[in-house]
């Protein structure tokens, strides 16, 4: 029977989440130089129709269709075909079977536009579109089927309540291999990398913040305990790292920083993703403490090895939801979210969480390689030394 209450919860939820992405168009358009602010906040956007796209003809289906093998769905739901107002008992039974293809839709589209935070500045559009594509299809819908739609991950008994491993893990790997194929920016001596607008960045940060609560507690599927209890768990990682992180960020370089501040936040956010439902808010402070040593310290790491993540994709997303998705394992409480962890006496949850992000974030990074590889042979992935220097928005219509 479909339930009014858990239906209008989870079609806000799922606004909330879709909110997100261009939340991160500002995030992302704030932190880069001015002359390529425009396209990046472009990269956001267009995922929103690309996207949507995929998912209707067949990426929610090979996602959450009948398992084949543990591997992939089929095309039982393509072109949303059985897709409509009655509820599916296998992955929601009180809200219409549309209102979860809509919530997973939003994730399905946060997820590359993630990415691209790490290879700002540099990446030709066209080639960009490719690979989002491509990247959804071949990367993402694996994962998210593995993990939520009843593959060999899910079948094991992974725990992801919001996506540490299927969205955060393999974004951030993604990241990681985009950073080594692409290459560093050419950035004169003469020329600075200061953000656009930190104005923008604390705007995408605030609709960033806001929306988390509906990609974490929207993921009860249910306007229940569970999704109190992830709302709950989200504000206090959030808040925790935020302050952890300044002050960190303080003592390092002798500063306050809005800038860092905000980064914290996020790292925070990501962290608590995988486990929100899982732990009590006593864990979710632990969380959100380990998030901003453990995140500050690998954008730290990346720094001084050279490594040109522009946006510290790697450090915050990648490393924060490895973290968060092994914390599952060790806090998880039954009595909360239906699994237990290692303080609770299950040491093999923490094992399970273990292989599959191992699992997930070697996939991501050969596919990802492959990809940026195979889509470099139709369509230069790097923009021309010229444009890098004008700027990406010399190649758009509008004025920046």
């Amino acid at each position: 029977m479909i339930n009014s209450g858990d239906t209008a919860f989870v079609l806000i939820c799922a606004a909330m989440v879709c909110f997100m992405t261009p939340g991160l168009a500002f995030f992302y358009g704030g932190l880069v130089r001015k002359k390529n602010m425009l396209t990046i906040m472009m990269q956001s956007f267009v995922a929103m129709g690309v996207v949507a796209l995929i998912w209707f003809v067949c990426g929610f289906s090979l996602a959450f269709g009948t398992d084949v093998g543990g591997v992939i769905g089929n095309f039982r739901y393509a072109f949303l075909n059985g897709v409509g107002i009655e509820p599916n008992a296998a992955y929601a039974g009180t809200i219409p079977f549309a209102a979860f293809f809509l919530f997973q839709l939003m994730f399905a589209v946060i997820t590359p536009a993630l990415i691209t935070g790490a290879f700002a500045d540099r990446m030709n559009f066209k080639s960009y579109l490719i690979f989002l594509t491509l990247w959804s299809l071949l990367v993402y819908v694996p994962c998210a089927h593995w993990i939520w739609g009843g593959g060999f991950l899910q079948q094991m008994g992974v725990a992801d309540f919001a996506g540490g491993i299927a969205i955060h893990t393999s974004a951030g790997v993604a990241a990681l291999v985009s950073v080594l194929v692409i290459g560093k920016r050419n950035i004169p001596s003469s020329e600075t990398t200061k953000p656009a607008s930190i104005k923008f960045f604390a705007l995408g940060t605030a609709i960033l913040w806001f929306g988390w609560f509906g990609f974490n507690g929207g993921s009860a599927l249910a306007a229940d305990g569970k999704a109190a209890i992830a709302f709950v768990n989200t504000a206090l990682a959030g808040g925790v790292t935020m302050l952890t992180w300044l002050a960190i960020s303080w003592s390092h370089t002798k500063h306050p920083s809005l800038t860092e501040s905000l980064t914290g936040a996020v790292a925070g956010f990501v962290a608590i993703t995988p486990a929100a439902g899982y732990v009590s808010p006593a864990a979710a402070v632990l969380i959100g403490l380990a998030a901003a040593f453990v995140c500050y310290g690998a954008v730290q790491l990346r720094k001084k090895k050279g490594l040109d993540d522009a946006l510290d994709v790697v450090g915050v997303h990648g490393v924060g939801g490895i973290l968060g998705s092994l914390m599952v394992g060790v806090f998880a409480q039954k009595a909360i979210g239906g699994v237990d962890g290692l303080i609770a006496g299950n040491a093999h949850q923490l094992l399970v969480q273990l292989i599959a992000i191992a699992i997930v974030s070697v996939y991501s990074f050969a596919l990802t390689f492959l990809l940026l590889k195979g889509v470099n042979l139709v369509s230069r992935v790097r923009v021309s030394d010229e444009t890098e220097q004008k700027g990406l928005d010399t190649l758009l219509q509008e004025e920046a």
